[in-house]
């Protein structure tokens, strides 16, 4: 039981580290496109951004260990969570290398469903649908809450922010052209994009905190799950003094620290290592993007990430970022917008969940066929 644990953290230590590069594209295609900075400058920026983001709250791990599968149903083993690590990242890469951006946070959530209801037999009941809290949004548990309405509404609220954001800029900027005089002269298209360049600097680093603060906790949940369940099998009674850490410090709703800060790094270090396939599809193919843009894009996602975040909901960076690119296009001209690349990108959107959780299904019926279960 112990090496299968140690075997779970590793899978989505893993997985983690391959969210870091594919969602990297994420926080930093607006601020390469727009040449604002390099892409390693930018690559830095969001590795650093990350880091001080994941430290910055628990309320989506719990989520993640807690919200979504009804343990009293089904039994969450190491196998299960290995499978569902296993069918999320087999997802990420695929749509890594076709470039394209679709949801880390989706593929695990399919993923962790696909093979909870493998191993309860098809019993939907595993998952946990609607769980209503005690008046507290927050406290509210359950895929309808968690994950369907979220993941409706971040994407309209992404683009409708993004619409929102750059229509302000650019009313405030022709207002001071009919001023004349000095506001007249700030508004002229140098001054504008020589501002708004500095600016997207502070944008694109509340993006990459924004990502780390939603995306490192996913991890995080499904660690604590495993843990908590090798507790309540006394698989860690007796551990070498080395693995002492692995003891949870709090009860079943608390994120040990080690969780937390070991996360924070390999995704930092995923980050890091880029994921340039993705940062051409959102920074170059969807829409022309200057900096003004791609500082009303970043602030526009950033702000629902981070606003999710605090409510425990594991919204997508993808979906955030990918709609407020695409309300931004189209304030600025709805003709400009790409659609054949927006329809790619809607498709792996619908195929994500189903997808990686197919994957997860079927990779925990082959343990199961195998008598590893």
């Amino acid at each position: 039981m112990l090496i299968l644990l140690l075997l779970v953290i590793f899978t989505a230590l893993v997985f983690e580290f391959i969210n870091g590069f594919h969602d990297t594209a994420n926080s930093i295609a607006t601020v390469v496109a727009t040449k604002v900075l390099t892409p390693g400058q930018a690559i830095m920026l969001a590795a650093t951004t990350n880091l001080i983001g994941a430290f910055m709250g628990t309320a989506v791990a719990k989520t993640i260990a807690s919200g979504l599968v009804d343990t009293d149903v089904v039994n969450v083993t190491p196998q299960v969570l290995i499978s569902a690590l296993t069918g999320a990242i087999i997802w990420n890469l695929i749509t890594w290398w076709r470039g394209l951006p679709s949801s880390s946070s989706h593929a695990l959530i399919g993923g962790l469903c696909g093979a909870a209801l493998a191993a309860s037999h098809n019993k939907w009941a595993a998952l946990i649908w609607t769980k209503a809290g005690d008046g507290d949004w927050s406290t509210n548990k359950g895929l309808l809450w968690k994950v369907v309405v979220p993941m409706i509404s971040s994407p309209i609220a992404g683009f409708t922010l993004g619409v929102l954001i750059i229509s302000v800029l650019y009313l405030l900027i022709s207002s001071a052209m009919r001023a004349g005089g000095p506001l007249a002269r700030l508004a002229r298209p140098r001054i504008v994009n020589a501002f708004f360049g500095k600016a997207q600097f502070v944008s694109a680093a509340y993006m990459g905190f924004a990502h780390g603060r939603q995306d490192a906790q996913k991890t995080m949940g499904i660690i604590a799950l495993a843990v908590f369940g090798a507790q309540a099998t006394g698989a860690l009674d007796s551990l070498p003094s080395w693995l002492h850490f692995l003891h949870p410090d709090g009860g079943k709703d608390d994120i040990d620290s080690w969780v937390i800060i070991t996360c924070a790094l390999v995704m930092a270090a995923g980050t890091a290592v880029g994921g340039w396939r993705i940062i051409k599809t959102l920074g170059h193919k969807m829409v022309k993007l200057q900096t003004i843009d791609g500082f009303a894009a970043e602030t526009a996602s950033a702000t629902i990430l981070v606003t999710a975040a605090h409510f425990g909901m594991p919204v997508s960076t993808t979906h955030s970022i990918s709609t407020a690119i695409m309300g931004v296009g189209f304030a600025k001209n709805p003709r400009k917008l790409k659609i054949g690349v927006i329809e790619r990108i809607v498709w792996a959107w619908i195929l994500t969940i189903p997808a990686a959780g197919g994957v997860a299904y079927g990779l925990f019926r082959l343990v199961e066929a195998l008598g590893w279960s």
